[in-house]
């Protein structure tokens, strides 16, 4: 019933200008469901919960949602959802956007889409965004062969394939700069509280929300999320605790919320722990044997160091910079990461216990919430690749990666 009712209205023959008239909002929150791919399967359950959780807003906010999933006979859309509803839809044709595919992940499109989103329903007080899909933190194109950061939309309508268009997250941060400014961004995604991705969009958000390890494919439980994304002063950490409660499988997941206007002091505060690092150091790479690590590139049944790729950046300066150094680095830490949920055990997409849990042991103390890039030997895993690649990113000559000789 819940698809009938979306084809429904996707389908409508009614004037779209008439559908999708503009109206002003208290807040505006846009969820950005890329689903083209191996998430699409979730699409439906995740809008259900959407029009369960929307009975619970205000007239004066708006939910909107942008989707794209495997489906032939549906195209992308956009609609309002309101009292349960899928309304006001509208497909790409209806906002004039007109390219020669129909990729969500293409940036003109995303920036098409969310143009149409906030002039058809401008917010008087703010905006969020949900980034709803599959991510891999900061990796850009050229790292992994079928990773690249976020969204990935595989252009044939199908529900297994990962292969397609990304988005890697300087794109991600021009295409939303050139929208209002951001209350803050939701990304149920894997990897994405990555330092790296922070401080790419630390111009364009207040807040950013979501996990640096990888999220259950279900996501969030967006019954309880919705309401959670208009309170107005406990937004952030009201969609936190429904995420983390939700335990339906008896795992935790650890999530972070980051307030981007500290993450200048922090970029600051890692260049001078970094080198406070290398100067105590007697070899070339760091030893990051037992470190809390928060996704492991590698899909055959053995463990291999060099394929880990995201290291908790609390831990890893814990262990490596002098006492004093990680204090000073953790003050500036604690102002940015302003509220974070701890877990011991995560869902992976591999055997924890072989390519996680005996590696290393999660404590409150340890897990920081955030992870970094660690460089290792270029001749080790595909470090050679990511050693090139993440000096496309700002965060890089920020954090003083090439004055450590990364």
């Amino acid at each position: 019933m819940c698809t009938l009712a979306i084809l429904t209205a996707c389908s409508s023959d009614d004037d779209p200008a008439n559908d999708f008239a503009p109206q002003s909002c208290e807040r505006t929150v846009i969820v950005y469901m890329s689903g083209e791919n191996s998430l699409t399967a979730y699409v439906n359950s995740n809008l259900k919960q959407m029009k369960e959780g929307s009975r619970l807003l205000s007239p004066s906010n708006c939910l909107l949602v942008f989707v794209d999933k495997s489906k032939v006979s549906e195209l992308p859309w956009l609609a309002r959802i309101r009292d349960g509803q899928v309304t006001d839809s509208v497909s790409l044709a209806d906002m004039g956007i007109s390219q020669k595919d129909e990729y969500a992940s293409d940036p003109q499109v995303m920036e098409d889409v969310l143009k149409y989103a906030v002039s058809h329903y401008p917010a008087t007080r703010d905006y969020g965004l949900v980034l709803w899909g599959h991510s891999t933190g900061w990796l850009m194109a050229d790292s992994i062969a079928y990773t690249r950061a976020y969204g990935v939309d595989n252009g044939i309508n199908s529900s297994v394939s990962n292969e397609g268009k990304w988005l890697n997250v300087p794109t991600l941060a021009r295409v939303l700069g050139k929208l209002p400014h951001l209350k803050f961004i939701f990304a149920d995604c894997c990897n994405f509280m990555c330092l790296e991705s922070l401080y790419e969009l630390r111009s364009v958000t207040d807040y950013i929300i979501g996990s640096p390890a990888e999220i259950p494919k279900e996501g969030a439980p967006y019954d309880k999320v919705v309401p959670a994304m208009f309170d107005q002063d406990h937004f952030a950490t009201l969609i936190v605790d429904h995420y983390f409660a939700r335990k339906n499988d008896g795992l935790d997941l650890p999530l972070t919320v980051v307030k981007t206007s500290e993450m200048e002091q922090l970029a600051q505060a890692t260049r001078t722990a970094l080198l406070a690092v290398k100067s105590r150091q007697t070899t070339d790479y760091a030893d990051l044997t037992g470190l809390i690590y928060y996704y492991y590139y590698d899909q055959r049944y053995f463990y291999n160091p060099d394929n880990n790729i995201f290291y908790d950046a609390g831990d890893f300066l814990r262990a490596k910079a002098p006492e004093a150094s990680y204090q000073q680095w953790k003050q500036a830490l604690d102002k940015a990461v302003v509220y974070k949920t701890f877990a011991a055990k995560w869902r992976t997409d591999k055997k924890w216990d072989t390519f996680y849990g005996n590696n290393f042991t999660p404590t409150p103390e340890r897990q920081s919430g955030v992870s970094m890039y660690i460089a290792q030997s270029p001749f080790a895993g595909n470090h050679v690749t990511y050693q090139r690649d993440i000096q496309k990113l700002a965060w890089y000559y920020a954090a003083g990666y090439s004055a450590v000789g990364w």
